[in-house]
């Protein structure tokens, strides 16, 4: 599956329009973790860093569509069944994407109970694409860090922040 170019992507037809005014930007955050405990990260080809599967929403899709579209698009896996399992809205949340764009996520990050298809290790958007042990895990943003975290709180309440 090859990605829609940044260009012609929702947020990327939204900062034509606005500059570099900030924006906030919803999308999915997929958490997988195999029968050994194991985390799949994806290496980005635009800034070289490790991440979980993740993305923005596109107009016309729901946020499950965009877990599913975003995980197969960077992994080839494909999402059978997912919980939601937090909401990252707050200010702290501020990031600039690589194309220079100020955003505060609104990033549903859910935890990926089924997939299937194999996993690829290369695509369109990653250069690598693999299973981490937790003690073996590259370095992470702090986001990321705390993504892991929450997996291991979530009680089936979700959490809010």
């Amino acid at each position: 599956m090859s990605s829609l170019p940044y260009e012609q992507s929702y947020v990327g037809t939204l900062r034509r329009h606005v500059g570099d005014q900030r924006l906030i930007t919803p999308g999915p955050r997929a958490v997988i973790v195999n029968e050994a405990g194991d985390v799949l990260l994806v290496r980005r080809t635009d800034d070289d860093t490790w991440v979980m599967p993740a993305g923005g929403l596109e107009l016309g899709e729901s946020i499950q569509d965009a877990l599913v579209r975003e995980v197969q698009e960077e992994t080839g896996l494909i999402v059978e069944a997912a919980t939601p399992i937090a909401l990252y809205t707050g200010p702290q949340y501020w990031f600039t994407n690589a194309y220079g764009g100020q955003h505060q996520m609104f990033a549903v990050v859910f935890r990926v109970d089924r997939w299937s298809g194999s996993l690829l290790a290369e695509t369109d958007e990653t250069r690598d694409a693999r299973f981490f042990a937790r003690e073996d895990l590259p370095p992470l943003r702090p986001v990321y860090q705390e993504t892991l975290a929450d997996l291991e709180a979530f009680d089936g309440t979700l959490i809010l922040k």
